[in-house]
């Protein structure tokens, strides 16, 4: 094999990320589809009833939020078992995927003796799960 070859092949850690990317995309779709249905069908109670819904579409988010008693961030944890808020677990996972993927790679690295690209992967997973979490009162919203 030359070196243009060797160059073009997939490392350890290249794999595992698209695999986990893979895997985790489609769970996150799969799952974002069936909480889809359960809104559609009715199983669960919608947090604001479908007939209600055309007439909050031309509010600003702040004007929403305020008039549906919503609070903005991670608080629609809390309200899962709302037809209507239960597809944000499937979002929540599709939006976080890279983050268990950078989280992933960061044994193999440090395995492979890669020890600098294993701290890029470790404050990269960390820099991301700190600005999704709405800690310093960015993102996470």
């Amino acid at each position: 094999m030359d070196e243009l070859e060797k160059s073009l092949q997939a490392r350890p850690e290249q794999i595992l990320y698209a695999n986990l990317l893979e895997k985790g995309m489609l769970f996150g779709l799969i799952l974002v589809l069936a909480t889809y249905i359960v809104y559609l069908t009715g199983l669960l109670k919608p947090y604001i009833p479908l007939e209600e819904v055309p007439g909050c579409w031309h509010m600003s988010v702040d004007k929403y939020l305020d008039h549906c008693r919503i609070h903005a961030g991670w608080a629609w944890l809390g309200m899962v078992g709302y037809g209507d808020f239960l597809n944000f677990i499937g979002i929540a996972l599709l939006a976080g995927i890279t983050i268990m993927c950078f989280a992933a790679i960061i044994p193999v690295l440090w395995k492979q003796n890669d020890k600098l690209y294993a701290l890029f992967a470790l404050l990269e997973a960390v820099i991301l799960g700190v600005a999704a979490s709405g800690i310093l009162g960015a993102g996470g919203h």
